[in-house]
């Protein structure tokens, strides 16, 4: 059974560095890829118990579809440049809000969410989806977090791209 070092009480950078640590222990490519990513979500969570952590995939070039995630109910769809997802998806770039409610067009999902980051994901300029991250805390991210989170989705870029064939992706 897998068991996580990572101690709430350390900093973001130590955690970081453990967890992509441990990812390569927790992956095992010997489970369906939905168990992995479903397994690597808890696993970021637990190190620092944002309010949600989740993906959305792209469905089709106007539409990202919910996929695996932590937290309270999501959106089950959000158009292309629409909330922060939709818009980092269209842009193609990492975008960090540090106050959600300040953020022209924010969908509000959960009225508990203060802060958001969305990192778009895929390979040779194809978005599949995107990965976001809100945080019950006002300012909760910043380019640290962009750093450490991309090299995150870089390793769990082979089980997203198997449970992206999931979807109906035209972009």
């Amino acid at each position: 059974m897998f068991r996580s070092s990572i101690d709430v009480s350390q900093d973001k950078q130590r955690k970081y560095s453990i967890l992509l640590e441990e990812l390569e222990r927790l992956l095992d490519p010997g489970v369906p890829p939905l168990s992995n990513v479903c397994n690597a979500l808890a696993h970021l969570w637990s190190a620092f118990r944002w309010h949600w952590v989740g993906f959305y995939f792209v469905e089709n070039e106007y539409m990202l579809a919910l996929g695996p995630f932590i937290g309270p109910v999501a959106c089950t769809r959000i158009e292309r440049g629409k909330g922060v997802c939709g818009k980092a998806w269209q842009r193609r770039e990492i975008i960090i809000v540090d106050d959600v409610h300040a953020f022209e067009g924010h969908i509000a999902c959960s009225p508990m969410s203060k802060s958001e980051i969305v990192l778009p994901f895929g390979d040779t300029g194809v978005v599949w989806g995107v990965l976001d991250i809100d945080s019950d805390r006002y300012n909760a991210f910043d380019q640290v977090d962009a750093k450490y989170l991309t090299l995150w989705l870089d390793k769990m870029r082979p089980y997203l791209c198997l449970l992206n064939r999931c979807y109906d992706r035209r972009e």
